[in-house]
C-alpha cells in the first residue's frame, strides 16, 4: 500500500529551504503536550490573542478556548501569525457548559487542571509537582476570573505570588509568568515532556503546509499521480 502522507511530506519538503527546515525541526524538538492551557471567556481580542502568542513563544502545541459568555475574536496585529503553528481547540456549542466539555476531554487525556486564582486558598505556582502528571492551565476572563465550575472543579488552585497593592495582573502576563516557572522546573526535571515521533511527523506536515506557498494546489496535483 501506498503511503500517499509520507510521500507528499517528501513532496512540499522539496520546497522548503534547508534553514527553514532546520528552523522548523529546532522547535519542534522543544514542542510540549505536557503543559496546556485554557483559555475561559476572554472578552478583549488583544488579551486572548496575546495570550495565544504567549503559548506559542513558550513552546505549547495545544490551547483550548472555551466561549460560554464570550466569543474567541482574533486579533491579527497581536498574533502576528503565532495561531498558525499552534492546534486551536475551541469549545462553543450553544446551551452547553462548555467548560464542563473541555475538562471532561482534558481528564481523559491524562491532564491534571491547575486553575489560576489569586485567592488565598491556592498554592504558589512554583510549588506546583510538575512531574506529578500532565498540566492544564486555566486562566478566566479579564473581570471575574474563572468560572465558578472551574474553581469547584478543578483539581487544584495556583497563584501567583504578589507583593504590591494589586491582586491581579494582566492574562497575557499571568500566562507568561506561570509557564515560565512550570516549564522551567520541567525541563530541569526528569519528566519526559517532548512530542512523539509521531505527532512531530503530522505537525511537521501541518507545518509545511503553510509554509510553502500554494501548498494546496501542488497537493492537489501530486496527489494526482499518485493515484
Amino acid at each position: 500500500m501506498i503511503n500517499k502522507e509520507a510521500l507528499l511530506f517528501d513532496h512540499l519538503a522539496q520546497f522548503v529551504s534547508d534553514h527553514k527546515k532546520s528552523f522548523v525541526d529546532k522547535v519542534l524538538n522543544e514542542r510540549t503536550r505536557y503543559v496546556t492551557v485554557v483559555l475561559e471567556n476572554i472578552y478583549q481580542s488583544q488579551n486572548a490573542s496575546a495570550a495565544v502568542r504567549t503559548c506559542e513563544c513558550m513552546g505549547l502545541q495545544d490551547i483550548h478556548i472555551v466561549e460560554n459568555t464570550a466569543k474567541y475574536q482574533l486579533n491579527v496585529r497581536v498574533l502576528k501569525g503565532a495561531d498558525k503553528w499552534l492546534n486551536l481547540e475551541r469549545y462553543r456549542e450553544r446551551g452547553e457548559n462548555n467548560t464542563e466539555t473541555c475538562f471532561k476531554r482534558l481528564r481523559s487525556e491524562g491532564y491534571r487542571i491547575l486553575v489560576a486564582d489569586p485567592a488565598e486558598d491556592g498554592i504558589s505556582i512554583d510549588e506546583v509537582d510538575v512531574e506529578q502528571s500532565r498540566m492544564a492551565i486555566v486562566f478566566g476572563n479579564e473581570l471575574r476570573g474563572a468560572s465558578s465550575y472551574a474553581l469547584d472543579h478543578g483539581d487544584q488552585k495556583v497563584k501567583i505570588p504578589m507583593y504590591g497593592f494589586t491582586e491581579s495582573l494582566n492574562i497575557s502576563v499571568s500566562v507568561a509568568i506561570c509557564l515560565n516557572t512550570i516549564l522551567g522546573k520541567l525541563r530541569q526535571s526528569q519528566a519526559s515532556i517532548s512530542l512523539s515521533e509521531e505527532e512531530k511527523r503530522i505537525i511537521k506536515l501541518s507545518w509545511y503546509r503553510k509554509i510553502v506557498r500554494r501548498s494546496d494546489i501542488l497537493e492537489r496535483e501530486f496527489l494526482r499521480t499518485i493515484q
